[in-house]
């Protein structure tokens, strides 16, 4: 029983790792989806129309994941160089449900968060992006292209990030 416990774990590890591999080094061409969210004070925004000019990032996160939080506060650290730098804007899409979305303006605000904070309860966003869990990471272009996906949160991953801006933003 155990030899098969360890086997299912091993194939399920290794398919989870290539597919976040070959989601990460995609040659298809995915672009932003457009969908209606709510920001922090209750404004409609569209996800297709956020209007910047550089590369964006869009992080999937919420309250009740440690591994979110670690890397949004990470990259917080980071973000004013990274603008400076590069343009980049960071948009953090909230997937806390109507029970927890409350804490999202506590904890964004608490923690000095200058990133568009969205507020996507319904899972409406997070099903148009493919995501099956957070956190979750993705860049787009400017011309609305994702160009880099990236599952689960690790110290040093905000370097690979960053250096995927880099490429784009001197494009």
């Amino acid at each position: 029983m155990k030899k098969i416990l360890l086997l299912s774990i091993s194939i399920f590890l290794s398919v989870n790792y290539f597919a976040q591999e070959t989601e990460e080094h995609s040659g298809d061409v995915k672009m932003l989806p457009s969908v209606d969210l709510t920001d922090m004070e209750g404004n409609s925004v569209n996800t297709g129309a956020l209007g910047f000019d550089g590369p964006v990032v869009i992080s999937f996160w919420a309250t009740w994941c440690s591994p979110c939080k670690r890397e949004l506060n990470t990259i917080h650290d980071l973000y004013m160089d990274w603008q400076e730098e590069t343009g980049v804007n960071l948009v953090a899409v909230s997937i806390d449900d109507e029970k927890t979305k409350g804490s999202v303006p506590v904890y964004a605000n608490g923690k000095g968060w200058e990133y568009l904070v969205l507020l996507d309860p319904n899972g409406d966003f997070k099903r148009a992006m493919g995501v099956n869990n957070v956190p979750h990471t993705f860049l787009i272009d400017k011309d609305g292209k994702i160009v880099y996906s990236h599952n689960n949160y690790a110290p040093g991953d905000e370097n690979k990030l960053y250096e995927a801006i880099l490429e784009i933003a001197n494009k």
